[in-house]
């Protein structure tokens, strides 16, 4: 897709959003854009944009060149942008690799700036008569990168335009604004994650892979079974952030417990290296009553269908990684004629003879539109651990594990495709906080419920625990074949 007019105005938009200060300045760009010609275009006068990209390494140094039109001043590399850029950062790193040889993976977005220009330069070009060039304005939008590397790449200068390469620290940069910039957004040179995603399995081998769209050419892994995931937002305050906001996004789905798994490196759309963080996380629902948002379907994958599938060879690595690590003693565990359950806590609440139930929202996996407790899968933790936590991010009350007391338990067979799950119950004798919704996309109402007269419809578990507790039962089994 090539670079548009209104490209460089949302650029624009959110530069001054961050910078309105700099709209007086900016006032000449802001009409280019409102002009009938093409603002990226050189021949367009008397301003055009152009393009330049500031590279820092872990020394906390920045790259410059020496521009021969420009006299040999220590300049960022840079240019003018060209019919086959796709984006103001396409043009910026294209120039980085004809100026200096430095290509695109060689160098990595900054968390800070996530792709968007640290500076809009404005600045002034004598008229060149040999070459027909009035003196007209360039409105530059400078990118930032951190080396990928520790050591900087090889330069290979263009000779024709450039006549030398220097490294010089940051409080030393020659643009005095970009200096400022640099210095406040405190870049460090050091490459960090700046995307998430997440290796979904059910811990009975069976992995949760998005195919992605095939007809679309610009986005990551066109027509590719992938993992779930995307790159941080500035509204992320943790790269968990950003993997939990992915999830939902794309899929509607929300995974309890993720813990961080590996750093892999991929090759992002605009050649960049794209270093990721990689959560491993379980759940164990319908893939087909998600609601996809993105993509063509999510599926369950076990490994062995791997090699004949469209995947990308570091993807489909990383995946037999994980696999070799963590499923080779369920394989184990099923041949002795054991099975691995999913452990689930509940809360009950009772008050004054009502229980406390919330109204799931519609499109979680497991029971969406019912009536279910408080309740979360267990990861690394204990159950009252668990407990504490689901009370506290789900409705906001808090529960010391001293004043939990388990007072039954489920055993489900499962629905068709998953595995068999233990449900534990425990009631608080006391808390504190009054149920607030914490998860929207999870709950969509708190109610206390008279524990005779129980609403519909009511997830199938939470009947059998309410029915069991009010009986003096401490154990209810569901779906097993007697």
């Amino acid at each position: 897709m090539p670079l548009t007019r209104s490209d460089i105005r949302t650029t624009t938009e959110a530069y001054l959003a961050h910078h309105p200060h700099e709209w007086e300045a900016l006032a000449g760009l802001l009409s280019l854009l409102d002009g009938v010609d093409d603002p990226a275009d050189r021949a367009t006068l008397p301003a055009h944009i152009t393009c330049s990209a500031v590279v820092i390494d872990r020394r906390s140094r920045v790259l410059h060149i020496r521009h021969r039109a420009s006299g040999g001043l220590l300049l960022t590399p840079g240019g003018h942008t060209e019919s086959g850029d796709r984006s103001l950062l396409v043009a910026a790193l294209r120039e980085l690799t004809e100026e200096t040889g430095i290509p695109p993976d060689a160098v990595c977005l900054t968390r800070q700036l996530l792709g968007s220009p640290v500076d809009i330069d404005v600045h002034d070009i004598d008229a060149r008569p040999a070459k027909g060039e009035p003196a007209h304005r360039h409105y530059d939008f400078r990118y930032v990168f951190h080396l990928a590397d520790a050591e900087p790449p090889a330069i290979t200068l263009q000779d024709e335009e450039v006549s030398g390469a220097q490294w010089l620290p940051l409080a030393e940069v020659r643009s005095p604004a970009l200096r400022t910039k640099l210095l406040h957004a405190r870049l460090d040179g050091r490459p960090e994650p700046v995307n998430a995603s997440a290796i979904i399995h059910d811990g009975h081998g069976r992995y949760l892979l998005h195919l992605r769209d095939a007809n679309k050419p610009w986005i990551w892994e066109p027509g590719c079974w992938s993992l779930l995931g995307g790159g941080r937002e500035p509204q992320d305050r943790t790269l968990l952030d950003t993997v939990g906001r992915e999830l939902r996004e794309e899929a509607g789905l929300t995974v309890g417990g993720l813990e961080p798994y590996a750093v892999e490196c991929v090759t992002g759309t605009d050649g960049t290296r794209v270093p990721v963080q990689v959560f491993t996380g379980r759940w164990n629902g319908d893939p087909a009553r998600l609601p996809l948002t993105e993509g063509v379907m999510v599926a369950w994958v076990r490994p062995e269908k791997f090699p004949y599938m469209t995947m990308l060879p570091s993807t489909r690595a990383l995946l037999e990684r994980h696999a070799a690590q963590h499923d080779a003693p369920a394989a184990g565990a099923r041949a002795s004629g054991a099975f691995p359950h999913v452990v689930a806590v509940h809360l009950y609440l009772e008050r004054d003879g009502q229980v406390l139930l919330g109204l799931r929202h519609p499109d979680p996996a497991y029971a969406g539109g019912s009536w279910h407790m408080p309740a979360g899968h267990c990861a690394a933790e204990a159950a009252t651990a668990c407990l504490v936590r689901e009370a506290y991010e789900q409705a906001g009350l808090v529960i010391d594990p001293a004043d939990a007391e388990l007072v039954h338990t489920v055993h489900t067979a499962g629905r068709p495709g998953d595995g068999p799950g233990i449900g534990l119950f425990f009631r608080a004798r006391r808390w504190e906080g009054t149920p607030e919704l914490k998860e929207p996309g999870k709950c969509v109402t708190w109610q206390w419920w008279n524990a005779k007269d129980l609403p519909e419809p009511l997830a199938p578990c939470t009947r059998a625990a309410i029915e069991g507790i009010r009986h003096g039962r401490v154990y209810t089994e569901l779906g097993w074949a007697r």
